[in-house]
C-alpha cells in the first residue's frame, strides 16, 4: 500500500538520490540495468541476497533463441540438447528432435553476466543484501517521484522497476498478485542420455512438469518437478520412477515459479519485469527469453520517460504495457492455454494423443519443423490444420465444453 505524501527531504541526512530504482539483482534486473547502462542517469539496484545468481533456482535450460538476443559467453553454455523425450503418465513416450536444439546454461554465471558489465560504472550501485520494503509516492513542484525504503536506507527516485520475483514486493505495493507453484530439483551424477531432455507429464504435478536436464560431459543431469502442492513427495516419486537414489544427490535446489498469463505492468512511475510480472511460459516455467525480450521494451519506454519528463501510468501503459502485451503477452496466453488444456487431460487422453503422434508421420514432422519452445503459434496453427489432430481436439471439445469457453476467453480478451 502506498501514499501521496508531502514532505521536505532536505532533513533527511541518510537519504540518496537516483533516477531509476531497479528492485532485483537477478537476469530481469541486471539485463534492464545493462540496457540503461549508457545514459547519463543515476541507477541503483536493490538485491537482497549478498551474492549474485544465488540461491541457483533454475532447470536452466533455454531455447537458442537466446543466442540471438545476446552476446552469451560460450562458458556459459553447459550443453546443447538434441532431442526432447515425452513421457505419459502410463511411461509411453514420444522422442521429438527438430532445428530447436536448446542450450543447458550456468544459471548462475548467466545472473551475472550483466552484473559484472555493469558494476562499476560510475552511475550505478548495487546495493546486495538489502531488502525493498515499500515506498510512497512524494509530490514536490507539482512533480509525482518516488520515496522508496529499504531494510537500510531510504532513497528518492523517479521510476521504480520490479524485477524481484514471483513474491513480488513492488507487484504487491501497485496491488497485484501472482499465482505461485512451486519447483524442486536434485543434481545428481547419472546414466542418461546427454544430448535428450526429458519432460514428464503426471496428474500428480499437473501444474507444470516433471524434467530430467543433463548439464553435459560432467555426466551430472537436473532432475526435478513443479506443482501447486504436495512437491516433496512428487519429486520422491519421479525419483523412485527412475530408480534414483535421492541420498546420492550433489545439492538440491527448490523455487517459486510464477503462474498464469502476464500481469499488468504499468503504474505511475513503476514498472514491473520478469517473474514479477508474470512473464513467464504456463507450459515450462521457463522465462528467460520473454523477459528479455521485455527488458528491450521496458528500456525503451524508461528513456522516453525521462526525455519527455513524463511518468504516468498512461505514459508507461502506451510505451511499455501496450507493445509487451502485443508480443510477449499474446504468445503467454497461448502458452497458459495449452498449460489449462494439459492439465484437464486425463491418462486416457494423453495416451491416445501420444499414439496419435507416434502412429502418423506428418504431425511428427510438424512438430519437428515449426515446434517453438517460446513461440508456439505457428506450431498450433500448422497441427490445427490436420485432420487427425482436429479430430481428437473436437472430442476435448465435447468432453469440456466450458474448459474451451474459457480458453477462448482469455485468448480473446
Amino acid at each position: 500500500m502506498f501514499f501521496i505524501i508531502f514532505i521536505d527531504l532536505t532533513m533527511k541526512n541518510n537519504l540518496l538520490y537516483f533516477d531509476i530504482c531497479i528492485v532485483g539483482g537477478s537476469i530481469a534486473g541486471n539485463y534492464l540495468c545493462y540496457l540503461l547502462s549508457d545514459l547519463n542517469l543515476k541507477i541503483v539496484v536493490i538485491e537482497e541476497h549478498a551474492e549474485i545468481g544465488r540461491p541457483f533456482q533454475c532447470a536452466g535450460i533455454v531455447s537458442q533463441k537466446l543466442s540471438k538476443l545476446i552476446d552469451l559467453p560460450e562458458e556459459i553454455v553447459l550443453n546443447r540438447v538434441n532431442t526432447a523425450k515425452i513421457v505419459s503418465p502410463s511411461g509411453k513416450y514420444i522422442e521429438l528432435s527438430g532445428t530447436e536444439k536448446p542450450f543447458v546454461i550456468d544459471r548462475v554465471a548467466f545472473d551475472k553476466l550483466f552484473y559484472n558489465k555493469t558494476k562499476d560504472h560510475k552511475n550505478i550501485s548495487y546495493l546486495l543484501g538489502e531488502k525493498f520494503k515499500g515506498f510512497n509516492y512524494i509530490v514536490e513542484q507539482s512533480k509525482k517521484s518516488l520515496l522508496i525504503k529499504t531494510s537500510k536506507r531510504e532513497i528518492k527516485c523517479k521510476i521504480l522497476i520490479g524485477c524481484d520475483g514471483p513474491l513480488s514486493l513492488v507487484a504487491k505495493s501497485v496491488g497485484i498478485k501472482s499465482k505461485i507453484i512451486y519447483g524442486a530439483q536434485i543434481r545428481i551424477t547419472a546414466n542418461f542420455n546427454k544430448e535428450e531432455a526429458v519432460l514428464f507429464f503426471d496428474p500428480r504435478w499437473k501444474e507444470l512438469i516433471g524434467w530430467i536436464v543433463p548439464e553435459g560431459n560432467n555426466n551430472i543431469y537436473r532432475i526435478g518437478v513443479a506443482s501447486a502442492k504436495n512437491i516433496g513427495e512428487n519429486l520422491k516419486v519421479l525419483l523412485n520412477k527412475l530408480n534414483i537414489d535421492k541420498n546420492k544427490k550433489i545439492d538440491q535446489q527448490g523455487g517459486i515459479i510464477p503462474y498464469g498469463f502476464m500481469n499488468k505492468l504499468a503504474f505511475d512511475n513503476v514498472l514491473l519485469l520478469g517473474d514479477a510480472a508474470c512473464q513467464v511460459k504456463a507450459t515450462t516455467g521457463g522465462g528467460i527469453v520473454m523477459l528479455l525480450i521485455a527488458a528491450k521494451y521496458a528500456a525503451y519506454c524508461i528513456v522516453k520517460c525521462f526525455n519527455v519528463n513524463k511518468f504516468s501510468k498512461k505514459f508507461i501503459k502506451k510505451n511499455y504495457e501496450k507493445p509487451c502485451c502485443a508480443i510477449v503477452g499474446k504468445e503467454l496466453k497461448l502458452h497458459y492455454a495449452l498449460r489449462k488444456i494439459f492439465e484437464n487431460l486425463s491418462s486416457e487422453d494423453f495416451e491416445n494423443l501420444f499414439q496419435i503422434v507416434r502412429k502418423n508421420q506428418n504431425i511428427e514432422k510438424l512438430i519437428s519443423l515449426y515446434g517453438d519452445m517460446d513461440f508456439p503459434k505457428s506450431l498450433i496453427v500448422h497441427l490445427l490444420k490436420n485432420l487427425i489432430m482436429i479430430k481428437f481436439i473436437i472430442r476435448l471439445i465435447v468432453k469440456k465444453p466450458v474448459l474451451f469457453l474459457k480458453l477462448v476467453g482469455y485468448l480473446i480478451f
